[in-house]
């Protein structure tokens, strides 16, 4: 049995003339919390929906508990939790009805983890799902999802237009059951107070591919944060392949780099006139933000 949980191998996707995922390379070990991070349009969607067998690949290949993606058995099927954004629930049935059904289709079912989660928010078993709030169906949704017992649990942005109370809920819930069914949590927010909470490893993605894939801590140590005086045009320092951003922020050359020697680094700046260049601490939104905006798409001027 092969040690990843997911596999790919030069996946890539393409809608028409636009390449949504790009060679894609990507190895995710079992167990832990794995967090995706990129822009709109960086290819994350994509990619679970392939991971789920809802769409197929132009090129290459994609594997999900060590089986092709595009041919997943019913009882595969029963290995792999998702919830989406959108917490789609069949909204004429009530909880109880919805959770019976699952209940019903899953042999590995979890009643405990079902009331333990539940439990969190405030829904009635004989409450419509038509009646329940974004945060409650939010709930009984994790509830479901994590009662299956699932292999694997893709969550696609879930806490997106929840309230703060809902929001802690669901990430306490998420946290006290994941070491308990010792499952694969695949998650992606935009939201970096949830990714320092919960995650264990990064996986940064851009313009369809994987850029990066390291622990938080690991990642930080990638980014230095440069504050020094210089007195110089910063487009040169800019357009260096390692630095992120240059700026003058009241009156000091703030400069962000990544993988980039220190001690070269260092005297690169000082002969360029730079004054006590100092490494400043960086936090995970900052040195995410930064990779991020590097090769933002910026409007084309227009003359």
């Amino acid at each position: 049995m092969t040690d990843y949980i997911i596999e790919t191998q030069a996946l890539t996707k393409r809608f028409g003339a636009k390449t949504a995922l790009n060679q894609c390379e990507l190895n995710i070990p079992r167990g832990g919390i794995h967090a995706f991070i990129g822009a709109n349009g960086a290819g994350k969607s994509t990619l679970f929906r392939i991971l789920l067998g809802l769409e197929q690949q132009t090129s290459g290949s994609c594997k999900i508990l060590g089986h092709d993606c595009q041919a997943l058995t019913p009882e595969l099927r029963g290995r792999i939790g998702y919830v989406n954004e959108e917490h789609t629930l069949p909204l004429w049935m009530n909880a109880s009805e919805v959770t019976q059904m699952q209940r019903n289709l899953y042999p590995n079912w979890r009643q405990d983890i079902y009331d333990s989660v539940i439990g969190h928010f405030d829904v009635q078993p004989n409450q419509k799902v038509a009646q329940l709030s974004r945060g409650e169906r939010a709930g009984l949704n994790l509830s479901i999802a994590l009662a299956q017992a699932p292999d694997v649990l893709i969550l696609d942005e879930p806490t997106l237009g929840l309230d703060v109370v809902a929001k802690q809920a669901f990430l306490e819930a998420l946290m006290y059951t994941e070491t308990d069914i010792n499952s694969t949590i695949i998650y992606c927010s935009h939201q970096m107070e949830e990714i320092e909470r919960v995650a264990e490893n990064l996986i940064i993605m851009e313009s369809g591919e994987v850029k990066y894939m390291a622990t938080p801590e690991d990642f930080c140590q990638r980014i230095n944060y440069w504050i020094c005086d210089l007195e110089a045009d910063l487009s040169s320092i800019a357009n260096i392949s390692k630095v992120l951003s240059a700026k003058y922020i009241e009156g000091q050359c703030h400069i962000i780099t990544v993988d980039q020697d220190i001690e070269e680094f260092k005297s690169f700046l000082e002969k360029h006139g730079a004054g006590d260049p100092i490494i400043a601490p960086i936090n995970l939104e900052k040195a995410i933000s930064s990779v991020l905006s590097k090769n933002h798409r910026s409007p084309t001027k227009v003359d």
